[in-house]
């Protein structure tokens, strides 16, 4: 029996048109800037038009990197709501991998944006293995209080009332070919709105200690600290954190040279530094082990990994050789490849956009015992 689990940060999923760049300049998309619009009706009029036409194109390629992990069970982040989920499935993922994604699972959360974490299954695996669904719980209302993580750090930027979990921790008790399965879907702090003085990671990284923290709190009261070790879980989702980086120097006219990085701290350190949890990219060379690339001009640009799946110890062992794969064939083509690493772009990829999302999904093959 084998299952293919994946995550996918899908961006910006959403059934909602945002009008608040008519007032802030900040917000507002680049290509209206072109234009000298001085009537709001008329502004709301074009960012309607832009964004619908922008659309299609963006979900028919985030369908075809979907298709292309074929995942039996894929944890998504960034998905407005189940109206959304089920629109997108419908309209755009069912034309490429037919009627396969029927369980849909959903618990708004705490984003500002409304932007949640979502589970879409097949009924059953490839290999025929029902997949069958226990038990769905949401954790988006746990503060830091009520699991003892305030600390001076936090107190810098938050309250100790404050929900620990900026999106949610959405808990899946599943049952696979009747074998158990538990997954734990995330999408921790972006690496913004940080305070003056710190850059944007620095500044936000006691947040995503603390919801990686919770995380931890979660699995070992579910299974208790000494059996967590032998359970089947994953950890999935957007952990907007990195232990590594490939740095990028250069530009296309002058070439790049590409160098890796370790961190001297990271959020996820909770979760590999004792060995609760293992990060199976680690097995895939230093170079390669990237799901999204950051440039803010030559001077800032970096290769890193913010889309886990981490395996319990258990799965690990008894997955020794199973490798995660990253579909990159939806990145836009300012992506800059490390030579050797390049791929056949989805059809209609354009520089910065038109593309699937500025993350790439991950899945991987694994055996449950």
């Amino acid at each position: 029996m084998s299952l293919r689990l994946g995550t996918f940060n899908i961006e910006n999923l959403m059934t909602r048109f945002d009008f608040s760049g008519w007032r802030n300049q900040l917000r507002q998309d680049r290509v209206l800037r072109l234009y000298d619009v001085q009537d709001k009706a008329v502004y709301q009029q074009l960012e309607q038009a832009r964004l619908i036409a922008e659309t299609d194109d963006t979900r028919q390629l985030s369908a075809l990197a979907i298709a292309q992990a074929d995942a039996d069970i894929l944890c998504l982040q960034e998905v407005d709501n189940m109206p959304a989920l089920q629109a997108f499935e419908y309209g755009y993922l069912y034309r490429m991998v037919g009627n396969g994604y029927r369980q849909k699972y959903l618990v708004e959360g705490n984003d500002s944006r409304g932007i949640d974490v979502a589970v879409l299954m097949r009924e059953e695996t490839r290999t025929g293995e029902q997949i069958e669904v226990i038990d769905v719980r949401s954790h988006a209302m746990l503060t830091y209080q009520d699991l003892g993580l305030f600390n001076a750090e936090l107190a810098l930027t938050s309250k100790s009332h404050d929900k620990v979990f900026k999106r949610d921790c959405l808990e899946v008790e599943l049952k696979v070919g009747g074998k158990p399965l538990s997954l734990y879907v995330v999408h921790f702090k972006s690496m913004s709105n940080s305070r003056e003085g710190t850059d944007g990671r620095t500044g936000t990284m006691a947040i995503r200690t603390a919801e990686a923290r919770a995380v931890r709190h979660i699995i070992e009261r579910r299974f208790g600290k000494e059996q967590t070790g032998t359970r089947n879980f994953a950890i999935c989702g957007d952990m907007n954190d990195y232990q590594e980086k490939v740095q990028v120097i250069g530009t296309q006219r002058e070439g790049y040279r590409f160098e890796p990085r370790q961190e001297d701290v990271s959020a996820l350190d909770v979760f590999s530094g004792d060995g609760f949890a293992v990060n199976p990219m680690q097995r895939r060379d230093g170079m390669d082990r990237w799901t999204l690339y950051h440039a803010r001009g030559p001077e800032e640009q970096h290769l890193c990994q913010l889309d886990y799946i981490w395996l319990s110890p258990a799965l690990a062992e008894y997955n020794p050789d199973s490798v995660p794969e990253i579909i990159r064939g939806g990145q836009p083509y300012r992506t800059v490849f490390p030579p050797g690493q390049e791929v056949e772009r989805f059809p209609r990829i354009g520089w910065d956009r038109p593309k699937a999302s500025d993350h790439c999904p991950v899945v991987m093959t694994l055996e449950l015992q």
